[in-house]
């Protein structure tokens, strides 16, 4: 399959899955833009795709995907920058062990593993609908398995662990892609979550907190 002439924005892809799969799109021909926090390791890894696929139809966003103003920010760059959006990728996720906020006063986890994902696909569903057909992927986890939102403590402020608070953010995003998926039927834009499984990747080390952004 060649994907030559598409446009893919993909959050998280400077390390783990979110890499290996920019890289295989881009050397499916496809252009990529890469949302990522960390501006360095973000560049580095631009060059890296770039060699790999053989063109330069890869490029990358500045943007914290916990903090709402940077990934509106985000947003606006990628509509000024490309002229149609063929597929969206929301991996950036991490697993904070300590409970931290984010700078809009939200719990970091819920900010960025749902809150991320449901802002940043609002802010770009025109692109999405004016370029169908086109698709939403949602990168959740089986690690949902057994959890429940505690709509009362989202935030975790009663009672706080890491793991659990992973958990409700990856329920929340299946919650979101199939009720995203009933609002666009008939649009040509599809929705689609998946669980990656485990992979060599540095995702779930113990950690204070990974990023993979």
């Amino acid at each position: 399959m060649r994907l030559d002439g598409k446009e893919i924005v993909i959050t998280g892809a400077t390390d783990g899955i979110g890499k290996v799969t920019a890289r295989e799109l881009a050397k499916m021909g496809a252009s990529v833009t890469i949302v990522a926090r960390n501006a360095a390791k973000a560049q580095q890894v631009v060059k890296e795709l770039r060699t790999a696929a053989g063109h330069d139809r890869v490029g990358f966003v500045r943007a914290d995907l916990s903090s709402q103003k940077s990934i509106k920010g985000a947003a606006e760059t990628i509509k000024g920058r490309l002229k149609r959006l063929d597929v969206l990728i929301n991996n950036a996720g991490a697993m904070f062990s300590k409970r931290e906020l984010s700078e809009d006063g939200i719990e970091r986890t819920f900010a960025l593993n749902h809150l991320g994902y449901f802002l940043f696909t609002h802010l770009l569903l025109d692109m999405l609908k004016a370029s169908a057909p086109s698709r939403i992927v949602n990168v959740a986890s089986a690690a949902h398995a057994g959890a429940k939102l505690s709509i009362d403590d989202l935030q975790g402020a009663k009672a706080y662990s890491g793991w659990r608070a992973y958990q409700q953010s990856k329920l929340a995003n299946i919650y979101f892609t199939y009720e995203l998926a009933r609002r666009l039927a008939g649009t040509n834009v599809t929705v689609n979550a998946l669980h990656p499984g485990f992979v060599a990747s540095r995702f779930g080390l113990l950690c204070p907190g990974l990023l993979h952004q």
